[in-house]
């Protein structure tokens, strides 16, 4: 059933941020396509980077975590493992990059899909992981206070996190 519960959160919140909103915006331009094919996959590359790494992200927090990545249902579990094994906010890095790919494969909109990536942080920076953090200490304590003083928001570890709580 959580996994279910993953799928859907996937399907109707990042699915709209990084699929249904840029579709909306493709289908309101003309020539939205890159012409040019290695530019084109230069771009498809990042995308589905973004897009893997959100997956592995939300099936860490569905198996691990024994949640979804909804705030309404989170984990029960303290997730270190997988992809935060070296930066504490994969899942909007994720999303970030797959933008990013957009933004590459649709050049003409490039500049309104970067807009949605620095909207998308802003907003992830300063409401979303306020809440997320406060709420991560008072579920899990010390553990969580621990990984925060290893793991970093937004820079990759060089070598992952392998703590054990």
């Amino acid at each position: 059933m959580t996994a279910l519960k993953t799928l859907i959160f996937t399907i109707v919140v990042p699915g709209t941020v990084a699929g249904i909103i840029p579709w909306l915006l493709v289908q309101g331009s003309t020539g939205a396509v890159l012409e040019v094919p290695s530019v084109w996959m230069l771009g498809f590359v990042p995308l589905v980077l973004g897009v893997g790494l959100y997956l592995w992200c939300a099936g860490a927090f569905t198996f691990i975590g024994k949640g979804t990545p909804a705030p309404i249902d989170a984990p029960t579990v303290l997730v270190v493992q997988g992809p935060y094994r070296w930066v504490r906010n994969p899942m909007y890095l994720g999303m970030g990059i797959a933008l990013t790919g957009e933004a590459i494969v649709f050049p003409n909109l490039t500049v309104m899909i970067l807009v949605m990536v620095a909207l998308l942080f802003a907003v992830v920076t300063l409401s979303v992981i306020r809440y997320e953090e406060r709420t991560l200490r008072q579920l899990f304590g010390a553990d969580y206070e621990s990984y925060t003083r290893s793991v970093h928001r937004w820079i990759p570890r060089l070598r992952p996190f392998d703590k054990p709580f």
